[in-house]
């Protein structure tokens, strides 16, 4: 057991996603594919967007900012999952932990605000078309971006902050595969109504602050795509918002069929499960989802693969 000094643990035991010694190497390399693609996927968007002019507008320089958010969103939580797979103990120091935590939190949080900042771009280019350049000039665009992080800094800060606060005795086995909140305030020895309070209260207004703003754009949105008589005019609207609207259905889909249940039919299996769906798919779906859905995307693409492998690519 390692030691501690004022109720402070040197390090934690990482219990990791399984016990069941036949699916460790073939977990390891289905995550370390998924990993593999994330990596590739995340960091081909954000060159693409950033090098190819065509990509120069409002909405690919928050999906630039989004795909960074998943590369280190993904890279916070991953590296260590891998390592529970081929290690039979897999330690990580008390600041580590918090390390983790920390960026955890900065890229959970900040992931929510960027689509939320994305829906209200998405409705200002639906909804007020003739006036979207004023609307949505860089000035504005560098705002809402640095209020993204602000927010997601100021969240990480308070929740670290609060754990830090907390004392940790002779338990130092977290029943996960990295350090979340919820199974590091089980192991606490000290009280946590505090902690709970602020999960509380700030998870609850990040919740609020990103799910009203996309709903109430994409409750314009709609309005006024229906309002388009022609159904070239509609289906067009409709494929300039498809991919946001399929990335924040995803994770709010997967949200609301982990959270919105019974308690008593909540298990740390069901966690484990949920929390590698949030930290390693949807950082992987979302590259995907904005390639395939996006027509600007794909062309630039085949453009740069035209570049690199012969004009004979279709």
């Amino acid at each position: 057991m390692p030691r501690h000094n004022n109720s402070i643990m040197t390090a934690f035991l990482l219990e990791g996603l399984t016990h069941q010694p036949e699916l460790q190497m073939p977990l390891f390399f289905l995550f370390l594919g998924i990993y593999m693609i994330t990596v590739v996927g995340n960091l081909s968007m954000i060159l693409l967007i950033t090098l190819d002019s065509k990509l120069q507008s409002p909405m690919y320089f928050f999906l630039g900012n989004l795909s960074f958010l998943d590369l280190f969103y993904s890279s916070v939580v991953t590296p260590k999952l891998l390592e529970n797979f081929i290690q039979e103990q897999n330690l990580i120091s008390y600041s580590g932990c918090m390390t983790q935590l920390f960026f955890f939190c900065v890229f959970a949080i900040g992931e929510s605000y960027m689509l939320a900042a994305m829906a209200y771009d998405r409705y200002a280019a639906i909804c007020n078309p003739l006036l979207y350049n004023v609307t949505m000039s860089w000035n504005i665009n560098i705002l809402l971006v640095v209020g993204v992080y602000s927010m997601s800094g100021f969240g990480a800060v308070v929740h670290t902050t609060c754990m830090i606060k907390l004392s940790f005795c002779e338990n130092n086995v977290i029943h996960h595969y990295f350090c979340d909140i919820l199974p590091l305030l089980k192991l606490s020895c000290s009280s946590t109504h505090l902690n709970e309070l602020f999960v509380l209260l700030v998870g609850g207004f990040n919740v609020l602050a990103t799910t009203v703003p996309i709903i109430i754009s994409y409750a314009f949105i709609l309005s006024n795509i229906l309002q388009i008589t022609s159904s070239e005019g509609r289906s067009k609207a409709f494929g300039t918002c498809g991919s946001h609207v399929t990335a924040v259905g995803i994770l709010y889909g997967s949200v609301a069929f982990m959270y919105f249940k019974p308690t008593s039919s909540s298990s740390m299996v069901q966690e484990k499960l949920a929390s590698v769906f949030y930290t390693t798919v949807i950082p992987m779906l979302n590259p995907l989802i904005y390639s395939l859905r996006n027509n600007d995307v794909k062309e630039v693409l085949r453009n740069f693969m035209r570049k690199r492998l012969g004009p004979e690519l279709p």
